[in-house]
């Protein structure tokens, strides 16, 4: 299996397979990043009703192209009935949160359930028809790409073209709408038109995604990567780029996954490859990963334990915890029985001062600004210029000697 994943990462496992990797990767970009703006506007739940709101017209289209007396598994047909479909739940939902007392989120309940529960009911039809080929129907509800002819995989990966220059065009509205709505409409742009035309390509993303994905799967592409790539960067074009780049690269590596493996079902492989990027950067980004946070957490819990210790030796009073005690001693500041070195003494003056200092800045500068950064660890410094300290300094007096011990 390597040498055969090898050759399907190098596009090097037969034209379809990598047609189908690079509309893939195409429908992973188009998703990443169309996915970020709706996270950052905090409507991700807009995606699943969208999603669910296409098996009607899938159906529609199926029992449509039939009667026409045309093959009912064209691709094209059903992605434009799946498309109508979806057009229609994204206006209701927004006609519902608009015109009645329903929230947002009540809305895309009462759609979602009851266009995928219509289409289930249209999947049960069609599948009691005499004619139309309709073996494989329920492939649009995971994906797959076993079926997948070659037209198939243009008309994926030309969509997924399609949906990436659309996200080019138009990422400057859709970043600014999705960072500060209030200020894009202050700045005269028309943040509903703008909102439509982001869950316009959300819908467009869904309906290319069908075929690969899965309906059910696609809401995960338009999500994950969004969600990832927030915990790497604080940058809305960051986001909305990293979004980008990891949604393409985890469904080039799952398409890929899946050819070197014939059993192996692409859409719900290109999701675990994502959630895997997903699992990482939870777990090991530097800035929001749990690795981080919890380092963080244990960087101010010694930060605190030596303020308190330093506090106690100038106060000479009996350090009795064991961690104050192992900080202290690491940095040497006491000595292994317990008194202070000649370092500790004039750091814990110092701290004993600072707090004398910060007692009187409250007293004079009774701003948020200065008053409010007071943390006990934070360094007074880092808050009062030189002229301020001296001014206090002139009403406490000159620092005193500390001669403790534990």
């Amino acid at each position: 299996m390597p040498a055969t994943f090898l050759l399907a990462l190098t596009l090097n496992a037969g034209y379809n397979a990598a047609l189908v990797a690079v509309g893939a990767a195409l429908l992973g970009i188009a998703a990443g990043s169309a996915g970020a703006f709706l996270f950052l506007r905090k409507r991700a739940l807009v995606s699943d009703a969208v999603a669910h709101a296409t098996l009607p017209g899938i159906g529609i289209a199926f029992i449509v192209m039939v009667l026409l007396g045309g093959d009912g598994r064209n691709l094209f047909g059903l992605m434009v009935g799946s498309a109508v479909s979806a057009g229609l739940g994204l206006l209701l939902v927004d006609w519902i949160s608009r015109r009645t007392r329903l929230a947002e989120d009540a809305a895309i309940g009462a759609v979602l359930s009851v266009f995928f529960g219509f289409g289930i009911v249209l999947l049960t039809v069609i599948q009691t028809m005499s004619r139309g080929q309709q073996a494989g129907l329920e492939s649009f509800l995971l994906g797959s790409t076993a079926g997948m002819l070659m037209q198939d995989a243009v008309v994926v990966a030309a969509g997924g073209a399609l949906a990436v220059a659309a996200v080019v065009l138009l990422r400057r509205p859709m970043t600014l709408v999705a960072f500060d709505p209030d200020f894009a409409l202050a700045s005269g742009i028309p943040v509903r038109r703008v909102d439509l035309a982001m869950m316009g390509l959300v819908m467009g993303v869904t309906v290319i995604g069908l075929k690969l994905v899965g309906l059910i799967l696609i809401v995960a592409m338009l999500i994950i990567p969004a969600v990832t790539a927030r915990f790497w960067t604080d940058r809305t074009d960051r986001v909305v780029l990293a979004a980008g780049a990891l949604g393409g690269v985890a469904a080039y590596v799952g398409a890929a996954l899946s050819a070197s493996a014939p059993n192996l079902p692409t859409g719900p492989i290109i999701v675990v490859v994502a959630f895997a990027a997903f699992l990482v950067s939870l777990l090991f980004a530097p800035g929001r990963g749990v690795l981080a946070s919890a380092l963080r957490r244990r960087r101010f819990k010694l930060r605190v334990h030596r303020r308190q210790g330093l506090l106690a030796l100038a106060h000479g009073e009996p350090i009795l915890d064991q961690l104050t005690l192992a900080v202290l001693r690491r940095e040497g500041l006491i000595r292994e029985d317990g008194v202070a070195t000649e370092e500790g003494r004039a750091l814990a003056a110092k701290a004993l001062r600072d707090e004398r200092r910060w007692q009187v800045a409250r007293t004079i500068y009774q701003d948020e600004a200065i008053s409010g950064r007071y943390d006990v660890l934070t360094a007074i410094e880092t808050v009062l210029t030189r002229d301020q300290i001296a001014a206090i300094d002139a009403r406490i007096g000159g620092p005193a000697l500390v001669a403790g011990g534990a």
